[in-house]
């Protein structure tokens, strides 16, 4: 086993081999530009740390293992001697993607790999493409999100071994379905980090980061701090087969470099997966489209950005409220229709909540590039205790509302649970020590103030301790919840179906529809074809009932010699709606409340 680890400083290293009356300790010499190596017999299992200039041992900055979690020693790992199965295995592209997002410890009652191994089936049969696992890097305590990982190379021991992931990823791909990392590369958590063990280079004080200490990769010394990061993602394409990586609050991840080390982390990920394709997705606030555009275009080469505009604005249009980061928003049909079309919302116009412009201009940037979603891990966990949407509007109403979700040119995410109304919570939760527990959660309840209902002193009390373990309890998802509401899984598994089928919807060609304002909360959209003759149209309502509609609206307008033919609508009784009622005849249009359909154009000669 080659030990490799940066320690620019140190004058001397030893690696610590087991613990108790059996440890020895060998020295490690300098390899070049800070690092110390050593080759020396170590079989997978065993234990290991580093003694810097006397002090330590500490764990292996990339640990591919913690058996007693981030503050015990590390364990060497051969992850080369697993069998993989997905040797034709091609990859995923953005195109034509749905992704669904869950947290390995919630997902299931067990909240490991294997047992989310086991609900895989379930997910492809959905209509599902590509599952998005939240952080699984090492963290302290015994639940997480993940976003305070602190050993980025292993996997949390608490949902398995290295060999249990690889058969999560093997098993995944023998169903057709890719699979998406999130990563954190824009802080470090404050708990179990001995990373300022090896060296005070790998964080910076010249940017400001709402997280913690900023990352280093562009002051003195940057070149360990960029390898690090960059051959973590490496790590996970290559050993793990992972289908790409989202990229967590990329707008933190600063670097006044060129290039840029996203478009470095973007490089050596492609290249890890050799002929196999990747996706790469950038959460960043500013909507900053320098994501998406490439290297020689001075952007980082990714594939697609969560569109946080779509959610706002859809959240306010089915709860009314817009307090708080949600008050640059209204959710009128125009906002809707727009976020169809243009992806984001904020292209450089000022916004209010920050106090400055936001966003940068969308020009030939395609459908599939934007992801859009109606929750998310962050979107329902800024509530006071977690509630998801349908517990905040109708039925009917999140039924039109993800009409537009599942059918519009971006990429669609699901949040587990979502596709058959999870009853259970998704509250924030991470376990720490008493100190460290009290600030987390006075700052849970400080960042939620900025909701008026949610700052009241009531209101602060009901707010969940995030290291309470009923907290992590409350939010694993319940067998029971999806077989009490099969028909909200029926809904999903029929959009995602006419998503997949339907020639024009399954283009995401955001250049070839066009939409237009119905009323003040709703709207349509078309799709046109390459054939004149070829057209679609969703049309959805999401205030009060429209009665024999008359709009000089060219859109509704079908095709010369066609017209217009139901395809589906949100209020069949299937998906627990109250009957379909009749939106269109002889070219009148009457739209009932909270209601969408969806139509296509045929040939009336």
């Amino acid at each position: 086993m080659r030990f490799v680890v940066w320690a620019p400083e140190a004058q001397r290293v030893e690696l610590q081999l087991g613990d108790g009356a059996s440890k020895r300790r060998l020295g490690l010499s300098p390899a070049g530009q800070g690092y110390h190596a050593l080759v020396t017999a170590a079989p997978p299992g065993t234990r290991y740390g580093y003694v810097i200039d006397g002090e330590g041992p500490w764990p292996d900055p990339c640990s591919r293992s913690q058996p007693d979690g981030p503050h015990g020693l590390s364990a060497v790992v051969d992850i080369s001697t697993f069998t993989w199965t997905d040797a034709r295995w091609p990859g995923i592209a953005m195109p034509g993607q749905v992704f669904y997002e869950l947290h390995v410890g919630a997902f299931t009652r067990e909240g490991t790999f294997d047992a989310a191994r086991e609900a895989l089936p379930r997910l492809a049969e959905l209509g599902i493409a590509v599952v998005e696992l939240m952080p699984i890097a090492e963290f302290p305590g015994r639940f997480n999100w993940g976003y305070d990982g602190v050993q980025l190379f292993a996997p949390f021991h608490g949902y398995g071994d290295a060999a249990s992931l690889a058969r999560f990823v093997d098993a995944a791909h023998a169903l057709g379905l890719g699979v998406v990392l999130d990563v954190v590369y824009n802080h470090l958590g404050p708990d179990g980090n001995y990373l300022g063990r090896y060296s005070p280079h790998y964080v910076t004080q010249r940017y400001a980061n709402e997280w913690g200490d900023a990352l280093n990769f562009d002051g003195p010394h940057a070149h360990g701090v960029r390898e690090f990061f960059i051959e973590n993602a490496r790590y996970w394409i290559e050993d793990f087969h992972f289908d790409g990586l989202r990229l967590d609050a990329t707008q933190s991840i600063h670097d006044s470099g060129d290039p840029h080390v996203l478009a470095d982390i973007a490089a050596t990920a492609r290249t890890a997966a050799g002929s196999r394709r990747i996706v790469l997705v950038a959460e960043n606030e500013p909507q900053d489209v320098r994501c998406l555009r490439s290297p020689t275009e001075g952007g980082f080469g990714l594939d697609g950005m969560w569109n946080d505009d779509f959610h706002h604005t859809a959240r306010v249009a089915v709860t009314g409220n817009h307090h708080g980061y949600y008050c640059d928003y209204r959710g009128s049909a125009q906002e809707l229709v727009s976020t169809a079309r243009h992806g984001f919302l904020y292209q450089g116009q000022w916004y209010q909540w920050q106090r400055k412009c936001r966003g940068t201009p969308v020009t030939t940037e395609p459908g599939h590039a934007f992801v859009t979603f109606t929750q998310n891990h962050d979107q329902v966990a800024n509530t006071y205790d977690g509630q998801r949407l349908h517990r905040l509007t109708t039925p009917a109403m999140e039924r039109a509302l993800n009409a537009l979700l599942l059918l519009g040119p971006g990429t669609p995410l699901i949040f587990m649970g979502q596709e058959f109304a999870a009853a259970t919570p998704f509250p924030f939760f991470a376990e720490h020590g008493p100190a460290l527990r009290r600030v987390v959660h006075e700052g849970r309840r400080d960042f939620l103030a900025q909701f008026p209902a949610y700052g009241s002193a009531p209101a602060r009390e009901r707010i969940p301790d995030p290291a309470d373990v009923a907290t992590f309890e409350s939010a694993k998802l319940s067998e029971a919840d999806r077989a009490a509401n099969a028909h909200v899984t029926q809904f999903y598994r029929d959009l995602l179906a006419l998503r997949r089928s339907d020639a024009l919807v399954s283009r995401q060609d955001r250049f070839g529809l066009d939409g237009a304002v119905l009323g003040e909360r709703a709207f349509v959209l078309r799709w046109q074809g390459p054939e004149a003759s070829a057209a679609r149209l969703l049309v959805v309502n999401l205030g009060t009932t429209l009665h024999d509609l008359v709009v000089p609206e060219p859109l509704l307008a079908p095709p010369a010699h066609h017209a217009w033919r139901k395809v589906w609508d949100s209020e069949d009784p299937r998906y627990g709606g109250s009957g379909i009622p009749p939106v269109h005849q002889e070219g009148r249009w009457s739209l009932p409340a909270a209601h969408a359909s969806f139509w296509e154009s045929v040939d009336d000669r």
